[in-house]
């Protein structure tokens, strides 16, 4: 592909609500330009965007995808992104280097949860944006009642600059309401369509959503809005003005029409594309930090710069290696040379980069300033790192990812693929960020950590289907403490004698609660001798093991206070060993002795979901044994501030997406330790005790 100047250039976003069509749109929009000469279906598993075999299995985008394509000598970078809230990190690393957004709404849906969450994350990165309806062809589609949701849901400044002529079975066009003409589609190609006078039952209809664009556009320009006042017509030339400069300061969002199964509207759209979003020149300066100092620094978008690039996507696969996707923001990066990774302080070594078409490679000889394309098989590069040119260094703000908000333990099916579990699921963390692994030295599983359950049940089928692994996915067990209420004084003697040198340990322990936190203390009271010196490190080591196997599960025991106050030795029979177990049989009984009692993992939750479903989601945290500790409100919605037991909330994103229709969202973090309800400790004691027996 050839070059292009940074002024012909647009890097733009689809984003969506699950099954809206983007998809299918980019794959209209790609045959239409022709940059490819078949027009795929996501229902065949034959789209450009969506190669994954498991986006053809689930038929839905699990990756964000990037294809190129000229229309009218202009390079659109088309950034398809997942709609499926599991993947939002895909969404906002496919964000994080678009100049602008394409939201895709369906017209028989309307605006959905989808549509809201990601015109929040355009807003986050306060990108200019455009609308589509979609699907203008399909039964019970309605653009005009999708037009007043968007309007009521987004504000006045969603203005059609399209209306579509027909709808339904019988959509055959639209009327663009900057030039009043129609254009209208002849066969069912979408390939021929003709130009003609706006039909005369749309006239009325297209005369005022015209007056209110073209108002629209002339509040944008201090010229226009001039020329509009004295009641001058705008030319057509300035109406485009007028709402390009609109759309780039976020006070126009212009709604388009279109059907990429019948191929209607998707020229017209790229027209659009074109003339009314804005290229990286546009977007100006990329800011960053001067390494070290902390100070602001920028970078134009111009080929001559120093070199910053951005690296937003990684790919791993066993066969092909590490594929590595960047946005080039200033300068140019060349093939066969060597770029500064300053977020890993290591030079790399640049093979060939070329253009992504989905899972196409096109070589590419450099990339200049506002372009995207990758390279393969660099050392230590990951997403989110910069690259710089040395001698100018910058570094460019990273991608931000949300938390993961569901955890679940992985095990393999087959005992031995342990390792190919660690090294594929490494692999997969270092392609999706939001992807968390973490090994749980106390419980001994390997947690994974993700957006939702669809979202790790892809990871378990990448791990199969890459790596060669089956595994389990199980509720991670709950890391549960004990403690002890009261106190207690207690004698432990260890002495055997079976000819020869025998054993002899003896102590007095006594046991104290320690407030919560306290963890463990052991305090030396012997006088005279009773215990001589080099004995009491073993009588305290001898307690911190039996520390770590509770008296009720075998869970660790905490805030203890152990006092060694009095003991016997016997000069030839005493060991370190006779002491050691001395001290765990006393610690043992006395912990017994001591009233002790289950604690439990209390979680800080907030949870932000929007006024009317607060009183759902605060009935539900309830029914989780939670305490509801205070609200604020968040612009249109409430957060929720609550400490619930961790042992309640593994499968609360689930659960929180189903009552909140995908409009909540929570976050949690340890807060402290809690004494178990007792029937409810009862019935994990009794459950630890059985697993005890089955193991041995």
């Amino acid at each position: 592909m050839k070059r292009y100047r940074t002024e012909d250039l647009r890097n733009v976003a689809l984003i969506a609500h699950g099954g809206a069509g983007k998809t299918s749109l980019a794959e209209a929009i790609l045959f239409d330009a022709g940059a490819i000469d078949r027009l795929g279906k996501v229902d065949d598993g034959t789209s450009t965007m969506d190669y994954d075999p498991d986006e053809i299995r689930r038929k839905i985008s699990i990756s964000t995808s990037v294809a190129p394509l000229e229309w009218k000598g202009v390079k659109i970078n088309l950034i398809d992104t997942p709609g499926y809230a599991d993947f939002i990190g895909e969404v906002k690393s496919g964000l994080r280097v678009a100049d602008a957004a394409l939201v895709v709404v369906c017209a028989v849906s309307g605006v959905e949860v989808g549509t809201e969450n990601v015109w929040k994350f355009a807003d986050e990165r306060q990108l200019p944006r455009a609308i589509v309806v979609t699907k203008l062809d399909r039964e019970n589609a309605d653009f005009f009642k999708t037009v007043d949701a968007l309007r009521s849901t987004f504000g006045n400044r969603c203005v059609p600059v399209q209306i579509p002529i027909g709808s339904q079975d019988s959509f055959r066009g639209v009327v663009d309401l900057i030039t009043m003409k129609a254009v209208v589609y002849e066969d069912g190609s979408g390939t021929k369509f003709k130009e003609a006078d706006v039909p005369g039952e749309l006239a009325g209809r297209a005369q005022e959503l015209r007056d209110t664009l073209v108002e629209i556009a002339a509040e944008s320009d201090d010229e226009l809005i001039e020329k509009y006042l004295e009641g001058n017509e705008l030319s057509q030339e300035e109406i485009v003005r007028g709402l390009r400069a609109g759309v780039m300061q976020r006070k126009a969002y212009p709604i388009l029409c279109a059907s990429a199964l019948r191929n209607i509207g998707v020229q017209p759209l790229m027209d659009a594309i074109v003339s009314l979003l804005p290229s990286p020149a546009d977007a100006g300066a990329v800011e960053g930090q001067v390494p070290g100092s902390g100070e602001k620094a920028e970078r134009p978008p111009e080929d001559t710069a120093p070199l910053a690039a951005l690296v937003f996507k990684t790919t791993a696969d066993p066969f092909v290696g590490k594929i590595s996707m960047f946005r080039v923001y200033s300068g140019t990066l060349r093939s066969d040379s060597q770029v500064y990774n300053i977020t890993r302080d290591a030079q790399e070594r640049i093979g060939q980069v070329f253009f992504m078409k989905g899972k196409q490679q096109e070589p590419a000889g450099e990339v200049g300033a506002g372009d995207i394309a990758a390279v393969a098989k660099l050392s230590v590069t990951g997403t989110g790192d910069t690259f710089t040119d040395k001698a100018n260094p910058i570094v460019l703000p990273a991608i931000d990812f949300p938390k993961p908000t569901l955890a679940m333990a992985m095990k393999p099916k087959s005992k031995g693929d342990e390792d190919k579990i660690s090294s594929g699921l490494a692999r997969l963390a270092e392609e999706d960020p939001t992807v968390v692994v973490r090994r749980d030295v106390e419980t001994s599983e390997t947690i994974v950590e993700g957006m939702g359950e669809v979202h790790i049940e892809v990871i378990a089928e990448k791990l199969k289907r890459k790596f060669g692994t089956d595994v389990v996915l199980e509720t991670p067990k709950v890391p549960y403490r004990e403690t002890i209420r009261g106190t207690a004084k207690v004698e432990g003697k260890h002495k055997k004698q079976t000819g020869g040198r025998g054993q002899y340990g003896h102590v007095f322990l006594e046991l104290e609660p320690l407030p919560p936190g306290g963890e463990f203390e052991f305090v030396d009271k012997i006088f005279g001798g009773a215990v001589p010196r080099q004995y009491i490190p073993a009588v305290e080591k001898g307690v911190r093991e039996a520390l770590q196997d509770g008296v009720l599960a075998g869970y660790p025991m905490v805030d203890i206070r152990v006092t060694l106050y009095d003991g016997s030795y016997h000069p030839v029979d005493s060991s370190e060993m006779a002491f050691k177990i001395a001290a765990s049989m006393a610690f043992k009984k006395g912990a017994l002795e001591a009233h002790p009692v289950l604690l439990e993992p209390i979680m800080n939750v907030q949870v932000v979901v929007p006024e009317s479903q607060m009183g759902d989601v605060m009935g539900d945290l309830n029914k989780r044994r939670g305490r509801i500790m205070g609200m604020e409100p968040h612009g249109r919605y409430q957060v929720i501030k609550a400490q619930v037991p961790m042992a309640e909330m593994f499968k609360y994103a689930i659960d929180l997406r189903s009552i909140t229709g995908g409009r909540g969202s929570y976050s949690m973090e340890f807060s402290h330790y809690e004494e178990v309800p007792a029937q409810i400790s009862q019935q994990i004691i009794e459950k630890a005790k059985k697993e005890k027996e089955q193991q041995g």
